[in-house]
Order: structure tokens, then sequence, then C-alpha cells
């Protein structure tokens, strides 16, 4: 890797959290880069760095109170996960009434997974979570690029296409048969791969346990576990559906995006955006890129999708203070307004629909519809922050 992007907005963010909190979680899929935001705060702060991976530090942490006991400044764990007992540790610590030191936990798993987390630290810790990178992040770079590699640094800033596909299947391999297992589930890689590039096929569509334990030769529940485990350690996102009392059969079941467009299209064989726009699921890549940018942008706490079985549908649905609106992720450089987007509007009560497309700069369709470019969002919504 030969540049640095500076991750400004994460930075600040995390900052303000260690501020205010004793224990800080830093949570995010592995090498989204969290180590080297971790280290960028240790240089303005007093600091002690552990890596739960490294032998050496194993031994350090065996006895957790007697060497972070006499620690000020600020700790930091990376991956601990690896040491699930340091949970119930670190609560000790804190809640001493002598306690002077600031926790900065790096962790490649979600709460749910690692249960001791939200069991032994209620209270005490606050989660940040952490993605690769934007379009914002990425200045002027090209989104194009942001779009084929995916957003993890080592596959973004690769010297070629070649190799950012070549760290890509490595992240896989490594992911599941490494770190995987490391969190104590006992899934063959095969298995979990095979079933991770279904997925991919199937990518921006509703879950359908059945299709995939069918096809797969597993129990719903064992293929439900499979998509559980894979959203909890930052792989899938699952959208959940919206639905009100408006006289219409809505869809209730979940959508699934693989979350890294890079990853996606790794899974599906594809090496640059020659093989990705030539691809049929080239709308569903787009869908599922943008998407996840908006997401990252906004920061929104409430996000679903809504579709009915008469047709109608709302890619993203995000509600903000009190207000609605709706977001389109439509592969065309001049996309129409639809009968869709119309019922959306009115259905819903929409304060205003964006058509997120790949163009340059967005244009008005309609009084409440316009299209938009994926950096373009934030300043055509008025969204609350979450930090």
């Amino acid at each position: 890797m030969t540049e640095l992007i500076h991750r400004t907005r994460y930075l600040a963010r995390t900052e303000r959290a260690l501020d205010r909190s004793p224990i800080v979680a830093l949570l995010g899929p592995r090498q989204c880069g969290k180590t080297t935001l971790a280290r960028e705060i240790g240089k303005t702060r007093r600091c002690r760095f552990f890596d739960a991976e490294r032998v050496e530090d194993q031994r350090r942490l065996a006895n957790p109170e007697f060497s972070l006991g006499s620690e000020s400044g600020l700790v930091v764990i990376d991956e601990i996960q690896m040491i699930p007992e340091l949970f119930a540790a670190l609560r000790v610590l804190v809640d001493r009434p002598d306690h002077n030191c600031r926790f900065l936990i790096l962790c490649s798993a979600s709460p749910e997974l690692i249960r001791n987390v939200s069991e032994s630290l209620a209270g005490r810790v606050e989660f940040v979570d952490l993605s690769g990178f934007d379009v914002e992040e990425i200045e002027s770079r090209s989104w194009r690029t942001l779009w084929t590699r995916g957003g993890f640094p080592r596959s973004f800033l690769s010297g070629s296409e070649q190799d950012s596909f070549a760290w890509r299947e490595g992240f896989i391999r490594t992911f599941l048969e490494h770190d995987i297992p490391q969190l104590g589930i006992n899934i063959a890689a095969p298995a979990m791969r095979r079933f991770w590039t279904m997925l991919a096929h199937y990518h921006g569509q509703t879950w359908n346990a059945a299709k995939f334990a069918g096809s797969l030769g597993i129990s719903d529940k064992t293929a439900r576990s499979y998509l559980d485990i894979l959203t909890q350690t930052f792989m899938v996102r699952q959208l959940q559906p919206w639905h009100e009392n408006i006289g219409k059969r809505q869809v209730r079941s979940p959508k699934f995006y693989i979350r890294d467009s890079g990853l996606l299209h790794s899974l599906l064989g594809l090496q640059d955006e020659h093989a990705i726009t030539g691809h049929p699921q080239v709308g569903a890549s787009w869908e599922g890129f943008a998407l996840e940018q908006t997401l990252l942008l906004l920061d929104s706490p409430e996000a679903y999708f809504w579709s009915t079985y008469g047709g109608a549908e709302l890619d993203l649905l995000i509600f903000s203070n009190g207000r609605r609106y709706g977001l389109e992720f439509k592969f065309s450089e001049v996309p129409d307004k639809t009968k869709s987007m119309s019922i959306a509007l009115e259905t819903l009560h929409l304060e205003r629909l964006l058509v997120v497309a790949p163009v340059g700069a967005g244009w008005r369709i309609s009084d409440k519809i316009e299209v938009c470019s994926p950096g373009e969002v934030p300043g055509r919504l008025v969204v609350d922050p979450v930090h």
C-alpha cells in the first residue's frame, strides 16, 4: 500500500467516544482499517497497545487485572474477540474507584456474536462502527474504482486490478479457513464458501431459507445460521422490511446484500469494470454498492426497504426527525420516474425521493424526485447523524 487515506470522520467520532466513555469498542470486518485508526489515535495520547493474536501479548493478558490494573492513559486491545474472558476483566477494572484509564477495544465480530461484550460491559461501552472506504473519503479518486474493488484499503489501493482481485481472493480464503474457526464456529470452509457464493448470485433479493437449504442440501435452520454468521462478521447486510396498515400485502422477509462490492465481484468471478458491466448482476451490484455508501454516509439508525406483493417497492426508506425519505438505486445514466416511485411517494408520505445513479451531477425529475450520485446523497437529505 503506497497511499494513506486519512479517515477524519471516524477519527473524530472515536475521539469523542473516548472522551465520554471508559470503554470504546471499534467494530468492523478484518482488514478494514481498525488497527491503523487506533494507532493514529495513539499518537495523540499516552498509549499501550496489545494484540490479542500475538502469543506474547496473550501471555501478558493471561492475568488482565494485574497487567492492566496499573495502566493509565489509553489501552488499545486489538482483536479482543480472541480472548473473550477479557470483557469481564475490563468491567472490574473500569468500576474501580481509582480507575484512570480509557480502553479502546478492536473487534471483528458483532456484540451479538461475542455475547460477553453486551453482557459484561453494559453501560460502560460505546460502539463505533468502522467499514471500508466510502465515496467521501476517497474524494477526487474514482468512485468506479471503489465500486469495482470495494472499500477494503488493501484492495482499493492495490497497484492493479489483478493485484486487487488476488488480495480479495486471499481475504475470502483466510476469513473462511482462519477467522470463522477462531470465533468457535465449526463450519467447513467449502460449505460456507458455497453458501456465500450463492448469496452473491441472489444479492439484493428477499431472503428465502428454503431456496438456499434445498440448493445446498442443508436445513432451513442451518441456512439461516450461516446468514447470521456472515451478518455478524460484517460480510452481509440484512435490510429489514417496513410495513404498515395500508391495505396492501407487504413483504415481511429481509433483503440481503454482500456489504463490500469488491467481495461481491470476487465471489462472482468478476475482475474488472468491463466484466461487471457486462454481467447480469450489474444492476444488483450497483444497488448494493449505492445502498451501502448511503448508509455509511448518513449513518442513519432507522433504515428499511418497502415492497408489496402488487409490485410497488422502495429500495431504501429512511426516517429522520419525523420525516420519511425514499431512495431508489438505478444503474442508468438517465433514470426516469416510474409508477412504483409515484406509489411509494404517495403511500409512504415521503418528504423526498432520491434516485441514486452512476451520474456526474444530479438533476430534478419532479417536485419531490431528484437524481443524484452516491456522494451527493448527504447534501440532499436532512438526516440527523447518530454521533
